[in-house]
């Protein structure tokens, strides 16, 4: 285990991952320590996702579609050209992405890379170049059953049902939802059992 900031991070190897991090500022502050000593991380976490999906604070900046399509080419490139994951799920949401994905590389890696091309070409977008665009710290679990990845894989894409964006998951086009994800789950699932 490892220490980034406050938050703690271990990832074994070939553990498939449920991974969320946020838009700079979109934190109330001072931030709150959410899961330190939790005894139920995944429910604090599930619940102060729920509170900030209907905050109006802070930027909205993944609500523009062509800041939200950049970030999902990224995303798909990541898995499908640079090997980087295997992408099981995704939700890009107005200020925080969630991802269930299976590292083919140490996390923070994968994190850094991704984080960083999509920032920069996101402050290109908006005009704000070289300011923060995402929190630096991410919230990361790694899925332990068949029934863990389930669970993870239905909570990322009904996140835009739950926060009140659309009536469907599929309707919201910036999520695994909207696209054909019954062989991905298939695969997801052959791998964590085999893992």
């Amino acid at each position: 285990m490892f220490w980034q900031r406050r938050l703690p991070h271990w990832v074994p190897d070939q553990a498939t991952v449920f991974v969320t991090w946020r838009l700079a500022g979109t934190l109330p502050q001072p931030t709150p320590a959410l899961l330190l000593n939790d005894p139920h991380p995944g429910a604090t976490l599930a619940r102060k996702d729920r509170e900030l999906d209907r905050t109006p604070l802070g930027p909205r900046w993944l609500k523009d579609p062509r800041i939200a399509s950049m970030f999902v080419e990224a995303l798909l490139h990541g898995e499908a050209v640079r090997g980087f994951y295997d992408l099981y799920a995704w939700v890009v949401m107005p200020n925080h992405v969630h991802v269930v994905l299976k590292p083919n590389r140490k996390l923070p890696e994968l994190m850094r890379w991704l984080k960083a091309a999509t920032a920069q070409r996101a402050n290109r977008l908006i005009g704000k170049a070289g300011r923060a665009f995402w929190q630096r710290e991410y919230f990361d679990r790694w899925i332990r059953s068949e029934k863990e990845l389930y669970s993870a894989i239905s909570y990322v894409e009904q996140n835009s049902v739950t926060a009140g964006l659309v009536v469907r998951p599929e309707d919201w086009p910036f999520s695994s939802a909207a696209k054909d994800t019954v062989d991905k789950i298939a695969a997801a699932t052959s791998s964590t059992l085999e893992s």
